[in-house]
């Protein structure tokens, strides 16, 4: 009889929904499907977290951090807005919050999307003998084309966008395109930066281009679009940089 807790992490990205779709059909078990949302998700991503329960068929659980729900309380706890080389949000709000819930439910398997193509990748060290990793999408040698394939006959498109509204990583166009389909959340977010006195970009990383979002949204309304805004979408970010947010 097998008494593990089988666990499939579900961020949202392309890899994780395919392989969640893709291993109810081939292994179909008792799955938990697990997302950490950090409540600056875009609107777009909330609804392809409720496309795919409905196509699992049950609901995704969503865990928080007892302490910090979403990364704004974790914002004015710290008093500082993550960086590159403060990374916290990934860690409180994803990594360590998924530990918590592991060891609440072990003996458990988690089922993790990286792909064949993916050979430098591990996943996050897990140091506990009864919480196992398993890497199908490795197992059944699938890459990138793989994936896209699957989600096409699937019909599910994933959100040119997978990750927090404010994350650091993104390019300059990618804050056109949230200036331009998402005011209101690109304003809360240079608001943000106000209050808590530093910016989410780096002084001097694009030339020619202010280093505040109040700044950066003066230039926008002005008609200047940047390199890389793209009004039309894309199906699948493959620069995204941080890996546990887009997975």
């Amino acid at each position: 009889m097998d008494d593990k807790t089988h666990i499939v992490a579900l961020s949202g990205g392309k890899d994780s929904s395919a392989l969640a779709l893709r291993l109810q059909e081939i292994e179909p078990r008792n799955y938990v499907y697990i997302c950490t949302p950090t409540g600056d998700e875009l609107p777009e991503m909330e609804d392809h977290w409720q496309c795919l329960s409905r196509l699992l068929g049950q609901p995704i659980l969503r865990l928080r951090d007892p302490k910090f729900p979403t990364i704004y309380d974790l914002i004015r706890e710290f008093k500082m807005l993550p960086n590159w080389r403060a990374r916290w949000c990934t860690r409180i709000l994803k990594i360590e919050t998924s530990q918590m819930f592991y060891d609440m439910v072990k003996p458990a398997v988690i089922y993790v999307g990286l792909r064949a193509d993916e050979e430098t990748r591990k996943g996050n060290k897990l140091f506990d003998e009864n919480i196992e990793q398993r890497f199908p999408m490795k197992e059944w040698g699938w890459g990138i084309s793989d994936v896209r394939s699957y989600l096409d006959k699937k019909g599910v498109v994933i959100p040119r966008r997978t990750d927090c509204a404010m994350c650091f990583y993104q390019r300059i166009g990618e804050w056109w395109n949230l200036w331009h389909d998402h005011q209101e959340i690109f304003q809360r977010i240079a608001d943000l930066e106000n209050e808590i006195g530093h910016t989410l970009l780096s002084p001097g990383k694009w030339k020619n281009w202010p280093n505040k979002l109040d700044e950066l949204s003066i230039e926008f309304a002005k008609g200047r679009i940047p390199r890389g805004a793209d009004t039309q979408g894309k199906l699948f970010n493959d620069n995204a940089k941080c890996r546990v947010c887009s997975l």
